[in-house]
């Protein structure tokens, strides 16, 4: 077995390169992380004979700096396989701690698109975040880093799980009444997706912001505190109407994001992958391009992770 593995802060994600095996594992870096307990187990489980990972949990608030974050990955990931390599965003797989390893799971993906597709813009849109990766050539023409990447539209932080409603937007209308929001952490964009019925409550992963459960009605008295409201002050229809001008606001970002890349690079396919492919395809209504969904190439858990299946391929032709 060939195996790909993409750590995130929040989930970590496994795949093997024949697609038979796919895996997501929630385990919050920040949280009393589990990781290299998790990891050991995946290796005791699978016993795989070669392992790429790709890297974006460095960025987790528990780590002081970047280079902290991908030495307790790193570590994690050494104590648990024997032969692991790691790509940085060269593209380059190395067994060294190099900086450049960091958040270089967009790297793996836009390869494997870039081969398997040609000239396109990649989208992935998952729990957290949105790569926006222009590729030309087969090769991805995105900017190393994600500190640049947000300042070139190549990265949206916005997906559809972890987002702050609250940083999402700043007034809702209900009821016709434009009306300003709490900028308390009380709901996130996967009870708005919940309501709408675009994810299942086994999808809603993460931990939710009150620490209650995931039921459609846990999730609409978090959108009513949006508005600082009790269930028994605002109507359903007035809870889903909040919860799509949530998705309407991720819309717009997202197709934003995409237009400035298609105008920048004379890109005029979109090739989509992630939990949040329902969101790409919205964004691509907008502009009328052509658009690919990984999910219907490789099947719908494949596209949810990716960048460890891309991980896994590169590995299996080093």
């Amino acid at each position: 077995m060939i195996l790909g593995i993409d750590i995130g802060g929040a989930n970590t994600k496994i795949a093997s390169s024949d697609r038979k095996l796919v895996e997501l594992h929630y385990l919050p870096l920040w949280k009393n992380s589990k990781l290299p307990e998790a990891l050991r187990d995946i290796s005791k489980r699978l016993r795989p004979e070669k392992v790429g990972v790709v890297i974006t949990g460095e960025l987790a608030d528990c780590f002081p700096d970047k280079e902290t974050g991908l030495s307790y990955i790193i570590d994690a990931v050494n104590n648990a396989f024997d032969d692991a390599w790691f790509l940085d965003s060269s593209g380059v797989f190395t067994k060294e701690k190099r900086r450049s390893i960091a958040a270089a799971n967009w790297m793996a993906s836009a390869l494997i698109v870039g081969k398997d597709f040609g000239d396109c813009i990649f989208v992935d849109t998952g729990s957290t975040t949105t790569d926006i990766i222009p590729i030309k050539k087969g090769k991805p023409l995105a900017a190393v880093t994600d500190f640049e990447r947000l300042r070139r539209s190549e990265l949206v932080y916005s997906g559809v799980m972890r987002t702050n409603i609250a940083a999402l937007l700043d007034t809702v209308e209900v009821s016709g009444v434009r009306s300003h929001i709490s900028s308390e952490l009380f709901a996130i964009t996967a009870d708005a997706y919940l309501v709408l019925g675009m994810i299942s409550q086994s999808e809603y992963t993460c931990d939710t912001p009150d620490g209650a459960g995931k039921t459609q009605l846990d999730a609409k008295r978090r959108l009513t505190r949006v508005v600082c409201a009790d269930l028994t002050e605002i109507t359903d229809e007035e809870i889903v109407s909040i919860a799509r001008q949530v998705m309407e606001r991720q819309v717009t970002d997202i197709a934003g994001a995409i237009n400035d890349i298609a105008r920048r690079h004379g890109l005029n396919k979109v090739v989509a992958c992630g939990l949040g492919e329902f969101l790409i395809k919205k964004a691509q209504d907008v502009h009328g391009f052509d658009i690919l969904l990984l999910s219907e190439r490789y099947g719908t858990e494949i596209s949810k992770v990716f960048p460890a299946y891309a991980a896994a391929r590169l590995m299996e032709v080093k």
